[in-house]
């Protein structure tokens, strides 16, 4: 496998490779291409954020107009994420059948049908088959989306790409609740239904943009068309050498001989995914085994440590903190709303240089004080029978600083991390297995928070939720290695030890710029 030296503008190469030395003394370029599918792939991630947004709000009119409890609206919000899971388990298969980017086609006609459904509910039930229908979308979309990214992404911009779905996301949610203002002013038995109708218009644009797009590569590979995959290798990454290079390196991984050299070759094929997820689960190797407890736990403390809370419930939050007015509980929703979208920008820019484990505990840090001082201010204010306007801005403030620290680290590197950490023949269906315990853990939080907040105070909750993350801050610190820089399939090197990764790295580093220095040397020769 070849060396990483992306970290310092140079690629080394094994001279088994029958390449010529290749070293990129330049910075890294981001492929314009690779950015153009990346975003076209990543515009689906958009609907799951406007479903997470517009029902912050339609939740609102939707409990007057239909009469229904608050257990009721719990299920409702988070029975999505449910159904989610069943989506995302399906479409690790269905993504290793048919392909990456049919996948991402399949989530946006599942999502429209669905939209559709929610659109024209008559009763709860018809809703609740509605939210089914997307649900099942949503979890196609998210695992097709940051595994298409993954694959299509150069080593040296791949966390800028893989952000993207959750950059999408995150302004999913900004016009989620930008749609909830606009559509308030209407009857109520009419604005819910168009709030939730809505997110079936994009569904029919993307379907057509995302047919625009070249399948992964890795896919490819494993269908044994290399002709089909060198060619969008050279068009994702800086030049040719460097693409054979990448082929070479994914021809390895799938177990095709490095001889076989036609633009078609034959690839044996599991006739089931069965083998696949029995050498995930139930027989892993200790590099299987530290990847799976890795991708558990980030996606886990991702979800357990309250985002969907606060960005389901926060109009109800702020109607705690003491803010009435329906008008101003959604006003303050779109601020939350656009600090959440400008943070995640920021991120996008920042993976690439600062890497995962820094942004991720800086991250992880700040939640843990915004929490816990947001449980603070919350307490004050249950306690207090007068109005503390102070305590409202601290809270405002603890809300906006939450979502910020989250969207800067915690909530794009989750995906980022998972899809590069599995092998080539494991990577869907460990990427499936990701979003499901993220979509099962949101679905409780987002499931259980009212009653969580009735049996121990608001304040508690969000206590509950500080502890949480601080534990997760140590789960990091101690168990996940850095990726940036390092291809896919040099990433799985640094796994197999959960404490001792660290020692792995070092060697690591030490024998690319020991195969740098060589390259150089051969080059001057």
């Amino acid at each position: 496998m070849a060396g990483s030296g992306h970290e310092n503008g140079a690629v080394s190469i094994r001279p088994a490779d029958n390449l010529a030395v290749l070293e990129v003394s330049k910075k890294p370029k981001k492929s314009k291409f690779a950015l153009g599918c990346a975003m076209l792939a990543s515009l689906t991630s958009m609907l799951l954020g406007y479903d997470i947004g517009v029902m912050s709000g339609a939740i609102i009119f939707i409990k007057k107009d239909l009469k229904i409890s608050d257990v009721q609206i719990e299920i409702l919000v988070g029975v999505l994420n449910l159904y989610c899971l069943v989506g995302s388990i399906v479409a690790g298969n269905i993504a290793d059948w048919i392909g990456r980017r049919y996948t991402i086609v399949l989530a946006n006609v599942i999502i429209f049908v669905g939209s559709l459904f929610m659109g024209f509910s008559v009763n709860y039930a018809f809703l609740m088959v509605g939210r089914f229908i997307a649900g099942i979308g949503v979890g196609f979309a998210i695992m097709g989306a940051v595994l298409y990214n993954a694959e299509i992404s150069p080593a040296s911009s791949r966390g800028f790409l893989t952000s993207f779905p959750e950059v999408c996301i995150n302004v999913g949610i900004l016009l989620g609740y930008v749609s909830n203002y606009a559509f308030s002013k209407l009857p109520t038995r009419i604005g819910w239904r168009l709030m939730l109708g809505a997110g079936a218009t994009p569904s029919i644009f993307l379907v057509f943009a995302v047919l625009a797009m070249p399948e992964s590569p890795r896919w490819l590979v494993m269908q044994g068309k290399l002709g089909e995959a060198k060619v969008v290798l050279e068009k994702t990454l800086d030049t040719k050498e460097e693409a054979q290079l990448r082929l070479n390196d994914i021809k390895e991984a799938a177990g095709i001989p490095q001889d076989s050299t036609g633009d078609v070759v034959v690839v044996q094929k599991q006739t089931n995914s069965n083998g696949v997820w029995r050498e995930l689960l139930l027989h892993p190797t200790p590099t299987v085994k530290h990847i799976l407890i890795c991708t558990v736990g980030i996606h886990f403390f991702q979800q357990s440590s309250g985002v969907d809370a606060v960005v389901l419930y926060s109009p109800r939050i702020f109607e705690k903190a003491g803010i009435t007015s329906s008008n101003e509980q959604l006003l303050t929703t779109v601020a939350v709303g656009i600090c959440k979208t400008i943070f995640i920008l920021v991120a996008t820019f920042l993976l690439d240089k600062s890497g995962r484990r820094a942004l991720l505990l800086i991250s992880t840090g700040g939640m843990v004080v915004s929490l816990a001082t947001l449980g603070f201010s919350l307490t004050i204010i249950n306690h207090s029978e007068a109005k503390l306007t102070w305590a409202i801005a601290l809270c405002i403030t603890m809300v906006l600083s939450f979502v910020a620290f989250f969207a800067i680290g915690m909530g794009p590197i989750a995906g980022i991390y998972t899809s590069e950490i599995f092998p080539l023949k494991l990577r869907a269906q460990g990427i499936s297995l990701g979003v499901a315990v993220n979509r099962v853990t949101s679905g409780i939080i987002s499931m259980t928070f009212l009653s969580l907040y009735q049996a121990i105070t608001i304040g508690g909750a969000f206590f509950l939720f500080a502890g949480i993350a601080a534990v997760g801050w140590l789960f990091f610190n101690i168990c996940l290695p850095e990726t940036r820089g390092k291809t896919l399939e040099e990433t799985e090197r640094l796994f197999g030890n959960l404490v001792g990764w660290r020692e792995v790295d070092k060697k690591m580093k030490e024998d690319n710029t020991k195969g740098t220095t060589h390259g150089q040397e051969g080059s001057d020769g």
